[in-house]
């Protein structure tokens, strides 16, 4: 079976961080997204790939190149207009001739996943749709069973008629084009994939399949931690790698991993899981806590803690600073005394501000999701849920909170 992966989209919900950088290669748990999803189809003995990109693909393309660097052979669609998921899998008509699995490519899959999915294909050979159990109906697809086979799809229904949701992969017959050129154009201006579904299931049967596991899908900025969280939980009990020099007197806690160039300075302490990539310089006396990410050519200095945060390549927390629950962008430098707080004095979720309106993330611990190229100043502070665009400067002692635009100087 081949794989088909639907990644064309800008990800503007995901800005500041996709606004430089496609959404398959953000970072999480270590590597750019798309390779944890490549690497479980990889193990399951699916190695044809065709990847559907759109924003920056020059870039997904220069890291992925045929595949072969995966150990699995990678070809490549476009998506010039995004005009929905259906006129997505529709742009593959014509390169699969027999049936073939479809993933959304923000989706976290795993190796239970995919193998429960698999399963059930074996075991009902035809069009299979996976499913998750949702606490909000109302904010997904929503899927109707009977034994086992799907009766019917409403999108964001008002009233809660199940609680079974879309997850976002598929395997499909050739039958599902069909389908896709009888859908109309929503409301909404776009292709559904609920409406090519309805209309398939009047010709064939659609099985439903429910996935094991926690579900992520990484559709805001802040789900990148918690889909780090569930691959890094998956770390805890491996043996540590580590690639880098570690100084006689630095805490290793845990599985940890250092790679080559590397220097762990005296006095630091880690506990992990905790993943540090190459040529990056660590300590002296610095703590680093479990799930934190720190890229490439990083700089994490004297008097720092980090604690369930991502720091993305060539970023620099050097001195005397906090930062929890966050995501720092490329190229960052946070200057000396800079705090990052990540919880709300009355203990409720954070709300975040995007694109004018207030948003639940879900999480009570949330810091800031800065931008690439960013800069602060010594002893700036930024409050909870904060969201900081790429190229800002911050000044030397200045609050912040909410959201800034990018290229800003807040002084």
């Amino acid at each position: 079976m081949r794989a088909y992966i639907l990644s064309a989209g800008e990800g503007t919900r995901m800005r500041p961080l996709t606004t430089l950088m496609p959404k398959p290669l953000l970072p999480v748990a270590g590597k750019p997204f798309m390779e944890h999803t490549i690497e479980v189809l990889k193990k399951a003995g699916i190695t044809e790939i065709t990847i559907l990109l759109g924003w920056l693909q020059n870039r997904v393309i220069r890291h992925f190149g045929d595949g072969s660097g995966f150990g699995v052979k990678i070809d490549y669609l476009r998506q010039e207009e995004r005009l929905g998921t259906a006129h997505a899998i529709g742009v593959a008509k014509g390169r699969f001739d027999e049936d073939f699995l479809t993933l959304n490519g923000d989706v976290v899959l795993t190796d239970e996943m995919l193998g429960a999915l698999l399963d059930c294909y074996s075991n009902n050979p035809g069009n299979v749709i996976s499913l998750t159990r949702v606490e909000h109906p109302e904010d997904f697809g929503i899927v109707t069973l009977k034994g086992g086979l799907v009766t019917g799809i409403t999108e964001k229904p008002r009233e809660p008629i199940s609680r079974m949701a879309n997850a976002g992969a598929y395997i499909f017959t050739s039958q599902i084009f069909d389908a896709i050129k009888r859908t109309p154009l929503s409301k909404r201006g776009e292709y559904e994939i609920t409406d090519s579904l309805r209309i398939l299931l009047d010709d064939q049967e659609v099985y439903g399949c429910e996935l094991p596991g926690k579900w992520v899908d990484i559709g805001m900025p802040w789900d990148m931690l918690t889909a780090n969280e569930l691959l890094m939980g998956g770390m805890k009990d491996k043996e540590q790698e580590i690639e880098g020099e570690v100084e006689p007197l630095a805490t290793l806690k845990g599985y940890v991993k250092v790679g080559k160039g590397t220097l762990i300075k005296n006095g630091v302490y880690i506990e992990g899981p905790v993943i540090i990539g190459e040529d990056a310089n660590i300590g002296p006396n610095c703590f680093i806590r479990a799930h934190t990410v720190i890229g490439n050519g990083c700089h994490i200095g004297s008097s720092v803690e980090i604690k369930n945060t991502i720091v993305m390549d060539n970023s620099n927390v050097p001195h005397h600073n906090y930062v929890g629950d966050s995501i720092i962008g490329e190229g960052c430098n946070l200057g000396a005394g800079t705090k990052v707080a990540n919880l709300r004095l009355n203990y409720q979720n954070v709300e975040v501000f995007l694109k004018g309106r207030k948003i639940d993330t879900g999480r009570r611990k949330l810091g800031v999701i800065m931008g690439h190229g960013v800069k602060t100043g010594i002893n700036s502070v930024i409050d909870v849920g904060t969201v900081i665009g790429e190229n800002a400067f911050i000044g030397p002692g200045t609050k912040i909170r909410g959201t800034v635009q990018p290229n800003s100087k807040i002084l």
